[in-house]
């Protein structure tokens, strides 16, 4: 049993056969999806999904490829929408200067915004950092016993999750820890403490190498606990019942039979 912590199920690729994808995801012993909105359109959608099926839960925010859409009605509605029931945190929010599809002036400034809503309404944080590890470090530090969340995909180096830790945020890995040249995400991997991790899929990107190149999908989170499981000389048992008590208590999910 364990939580898929970061998936996105509200996206086009999911839209034909989504509930037989929930229905694996139960199969494979999973108690819980988070599926994270990016764009507002896509976080109502999320909300109405979480609505529909027990397993789904929710986060609401705009991805640093969308921020530069925001606009000054855009928080409002992200106010509303997490206010609805099963939305447990503000994300998929942060920064991203591999891409660079909003301007980067546009993101720290959106970043640090959306980070000030998720104080204001007392929800964690999921953040997405890709080539701004020092930004986004640096924006964290300014908010230092403010807030609690988790970086998704962590892609640092260890020196970066020990700070992050001593920040008060958890790390999640994703599929790329079972690629064959992730050794740096490996050693990092190692190291983590257990009650700061979490896994996911970020589905449907970055499946695990049993199923690189295919659509990724949230049963596939038990091949990431596997490998997890291997690197950190651990039952996968084991692996899976302390991700997901990480994951309940993170997000206020409450117990498995709750």
């Amino acid at each position: 049993m364990t939580i898929d912590s970061h998936a996105h199920l509200e996206m086009e690729a999911f839209d034909g056969d989504r509930e037989a994808v929930i229905g694996r995801a139960a199969a494979a012993g999973l108690t819980a999806i988070i599926t994270v909105g990016t764009t507002l359109p896509d976080c109502e959608k999320a909300v109405s999904l979480a609505g529909l099926y027990p397993l789904v839960y929710t986060a609401v925010g705009i991805h640093p490829h969308e921020v530069k859409g925001i606009d000054a009605k855009t928080y409002d509605a992200l106010r509303i929408l997490a206010g609805q029931a099963k939305v447990v945190a503000i994300g998929e929010i942060g920064l991203d200067f591999f891409y660079n599809l909003s301007p980067r002036e546009t993101q720290l400034r959106r970043f640090a915004e959306q980070l000030d809503l998720a104080d204001e309404l007392n929800l964690p944080v999921i953040i997405h950092d890709r080539e701004a590890h020092a930004e986004t470090l640096a924006i964290l530090r300014q908010r230092k016993g403010r807030l609690r969340g988790v970086l998704h995909c962590f892609s640092g180096d260890l020196a970066m999750a020990q700070e992050c830790i001593a920040l008060g945020f958890h790390l999640s890995v994703a599929g790329p820890v079972t690629y064959r040249k992730a050794d740096q995400l490996r050693a990092v991997a190692r190291e983590i403490p257990a009650e700061r991790l979490l896994i996911e899929t970020d589905a449907p990107y970055l499946a695990p190498q049993p199923y690189r190149g295919k659509r990724n999908e949230p049963a596939h989170v038990v091949e990431t606990a596997r490998c997890l499981a291997e690197i950190r000389g651990m039952a996968c048992g084991e692996l899976e019942r302390v991700t997901e008590e990480n994951t309940r208590r993170l997000f206020g999910l409450g117990s498995a039979t709750e």
